[in-house]
């Protein structure tokens, strides 16, 4: 913990000597070639906003020279921030609140993305194979489930579309997969049933699957799947560049939403999709407010499930 700390200080101080000023607007004069920030994230339809804006210059107009570093899930990417890798990192809420709960310095600066809270057409879902004898989420007790990461927010979710099923959550087996690689894993029978966000989760319906259960409308109302967040240190001593990263980040947001073909467009060019993965995409929400009511009911299932050492203070690491 003392090495996550003083990686955070460091990074934190190189982070301030690169700092420019910003004007009334929080919109910064850019320096010659901006304050050059970096952001891990994960190559899925959540951060679509952040490559978007990149491209539109909501980054760049307030001084941003922003950097985008791809990693496979939420817990990586907490780790790349503890440690000084980037400076911001995008990542799903459950990652975050067990980092939070085992004393990791963390504060969130911005919503990242929600639920679009529609059964059967949210942007997340178990898939099995068209052929396959599971046919309910409490069919899947003591099958092999890919996710992207282990202990984290697929087990959280995937464990109370099971419970809401009738079936027992404790006899689930995961397996740890890139979202890419879990639609053909799927296909050949790696795994018997996989957790997917788009644009993974249209690829393997074409590929031959359907859903069996929408795991994030499962678990909550409008649930707040992910957010963007930065070192506690980085947070207090560079509330200028943090402030100017939040703005950037809820115009994408806002710029995304109301633009919904674009969104489509910008996704293929960070991971690979067809024509027809790109027209059947199912869009996500990017609302500028934290579902907190949504972000309890995590930290509790969270809790039961035995991901987190603690109950996470969600205080401490919201805004």
């Amino acid at each position: 913990m003392r090495r996550i700390l003083a990686a955070l200080a460091v990074a934190a101080t190189v982070f301030a000597a690169t700092a420019c000023t910003s004007d009334d607007d929080g919109k910064a004069a850019p320096a010659a070639a901006g304050t050059k920030v970096s952001l891990g994230v994960i190559p899925i339809v959540d951060v679509a906003p952040a490559y978007l804006g990149k491209k539109k210059g909501f980054f760049s107009s307030r001084g941003l020279d922003l950097t985008l570093v791809q990693e496979q899930g939420g817990a990586a990417i907490v780790k790349g921030v503890a440690g000084g890798k980037y400076q911001f990192g995008f990542s799903n809420a459950t990652s975050l609140m067990a980092a939070q709960a085992d004393g990791v310095p963390l504060k969130v600066v911005a919503n990242g993305v929600t639920s679009n809270g529609r059964p059967g057409r949210d942007f997340s879902a178990v898939v099995v194979p068209d052929d396959s004898p599971i046919k309910s989420p409490k069919d899947l007790a003591g099958k092999k489930i890919g996710v992207n990461a282990l202990k984290s927010l697929g087990d959280t979710t995937v464990r109370q579309s099971v419970r809401r099923a009738g079936g027992d959550p404790a006899k689930l087996v995961f397996t740890a997969l890139p979202f890419p690689e879990m639609p053909a894993a799927l296909q050949s029978g790696q795994i018997d049933a996989a957790w997917v966000v788009e644009p993974q989760l249209s690829e393997a319906l074409t590929q031959g699957s359907q859903v069996i259960a929408s795991n994030f409308v499962d678990t909550a109302a409008d649930l707040t799947v992910a957010l963007y967040f930065t070192g506690s240190t980085t947070a207090t001593q560079d509330a200028d560049v943090v402030g100017r990263f939040t703005a950037a980040i809820n115009e994408s947001m806002a710029y995304a939403t109301a633009h919904p073909e674009e969104v489509r467009d910008i996704i293929g060019t960070y991971t690979p999709i067809s024509d027809v993965v790109r027209t059947s995409m199912i869009l996500p929400d990017w609302p500028h407010d934290i579902n907190r009511p949504s972000l309890e009911r995590l930290a509790t299932l969270g809790s039961e499930d035995g991901i987190f050492t603690r109950p996470p203070a969600l205080d401490q690491l919201l805004p």
